[in-house]
């Protein structure tokens, strides 16, 4: 298996640490708002390296964050008037359920920094003790230049980071040994959530935050550290060199970073209004589909989502289901017989799709490929399953379309179309709980209805809907 390391900018064959396990973390999202489809997209792939590398035998401990202080959660909640723990809560709640929606699996660890602020303090005080950090009046500053391979991820020169683009230093004060210093622990404003530590009333910065807890649930050495391109400078730079001075040894073995995101050819972007929650698509579309959409081009390519191609990916994950259900049909009926000569060169063929299958995502995690395999698995099964068919053979079939799929994060089974008369009985029911200004339950109607495909629209003639 070969994994394209940011690192050394090449494919290196994958070999773990301790052999057998995989040690993974990747960057989770700050909870302030609903999550949106930029986000969705390292959630989507990375699950996706994780099934895969459990289908090939791994035993994966998967670590991914929620960072729940920061200066957007602290603002939202004081526009509220809310606390800030109140607003993480919320938004981790539903930022789960948005997860459960793309069926990425929950992580072994979800760790939340609030949780984790004596472990940053103590490594705060490490690196201040060897001499990698100074407090200036509360403030602790990271010296980035006494760590002589800073940069060695991004590939980028210290001395052209100072000379050069201004907007590429590390936000600064001018109390700072050098403009390139970065905050590990900054003291409090007024009103904002504080913790107790030797420098100040105050909070960490958001870079020791991973460092810290991928070192307490993973160890000090891992295997991959992943997240989105955009995170690769400045903080996955100063998480490698916060944890290299503080324990001594390499961080992260392969680094993996997704593309960007852009809507309609353009960067995503709340003033452009082209701005997207995953709950907002998932009112459109079983988010199934945004997941193969996701899955439809290389995880390191730039990805432009447009309603072209969600249709288009909608269209995909049909052919896929309808193979399935073709088969679930024949099953039903089928014989108990051996399998013929024809049916087993017929499951050689499927067993060497599946093997391509596998060449594909060895590659690197080349889920297109994948999917153009499980494809070819739905087109033999199209043109070779019939009712006259043994029983084995076509559960076979069935049994190779649902693994690769499932390898992929894609549930194959249709879900069951509701009745007409079952909608409208529960629009009712919504309706006379809005009616009673009982607006948990009329959520609650609507939520379980776009479950099962089914999409409300409230308009002034009254509620209408359509089948997702």
């Amino acid at each position: 298996m070969k994994l394209y390391n940011t690192m050394t900018k090449r494919k290196e064959e994958f070999v773990p640490v301790e052999p057998g396990k995989v040690k993974m973390y990747v960057c989770g999202p700050t909870v302030y708002n609903l999550i949106h489809i930029g986000n969705a997209r390292p959630m989507i792939v990375f699950d996706t390296v994780r099934r895969y590398m459990e289908h090939k035998g791994y035993e994966v401990n998967y670590v991914s964050n929620f960072t729940d202080v920061d200066d957007k959660i602290i603002a939202k909640a004081v526009e509220e008037g809310v606390s800030a723990q109140e607003i993480s809560q919320r938004y981790i709640k539903e930022c789960k359920k948005d997860m459960a929606d793309m069926n990425v699996k929950p992580a072994t660890t979800h760790p939340l920094a609030t949780q984790e602020i004596d472990g940053m303090i103590e490594m705060i005080s490490d690196l201040i003790q060897k001499g990698y950090a100074y407090d200036v009046k509360g403030t602790v500053y990271f010296r980035t230049r006494k760590f002589e391979e800073y940069g060695k991820l991004s590939h980028k020169n210290l001395d052209d980071l100072r000379s050069g683009n201004r907007s590429l230093l590390v936000t600064g004060e001018d109390q700072k040994e050098d403009p390139l210093d970065f905050v590990l622990w900054k003291p409090k404003k007024e009103g904002e959530p504080y913790w107790t530590s030797p420098w100040s009333e105050g909070r960490p910065g958001w870079h020791i935050e991973c460092s810290v807890m991928a070192k307490k649930y993973l160890g000090e050495e891992i295997d991959i550290h992943a997240g989105g391109e955009d995170l690769i400078f400045p903080h996955h730079e100063n998480e490698i060199a916060q944890s290299e001075c503080c324990n001594g040894k390499r961080f992260a073995k392969y680094w993996l970073h997704n593309g960007f995101l852009n809507i309609d050819n353009k960067k995503m972007s709340k003033s452009l209004g082209n701005f997207f929650t995953v709950r907002e698509i998932g009112e459109k579309y079983d988010l199934q589909v945004l997941r193969f959409f996701m899955l439809s081009a290389h995880y390191r390519s730039p990805l432009n989502f447009s309603a072209e191609l969600m249709e288009a990916s909608k269209n995909g994950l049909e052919r896929i289901r309808n193979g399935v259900d073709n088969l679930n049909h024949f099953i039903d009926v089928a014989k108990e017989k051996e399998v013929t000569q024809e049916e087993k060169e017929h499951l050689e063929k499927a067993q060497a799709l599946a093997l391509k299958f596998d060449e594909a995502m060895d590659d690197d995690f080349n889920t297109a490929d994948a999917v153009a395999a499980i494809f070819e698995l739905v087109k033999l099964s199209n043109t070779t399953a019939n009712a006259e068919n043994s029983k084995a053979y076509l559960q076979q079939l069935k049994e190779k379309i649902t693994q690769l799929s499932d390898i992929l994060g894609l549930i194959t089974e249709k879900a069951e179309e509701m009745l007409d008369e079952d909608i409208e009985k529960m629009i009712e029911e919504r309706q006379a709980a809005r009616k009673a200004k009982d607006f948990k339950k009329a959520d609650e109607i609507r939520n379980e209805l776009l479950e099962k495909g089914i999409i409300l629209e409230d308009t002034r003639e009254g509620v209408k809907w359509k089948r997702a």
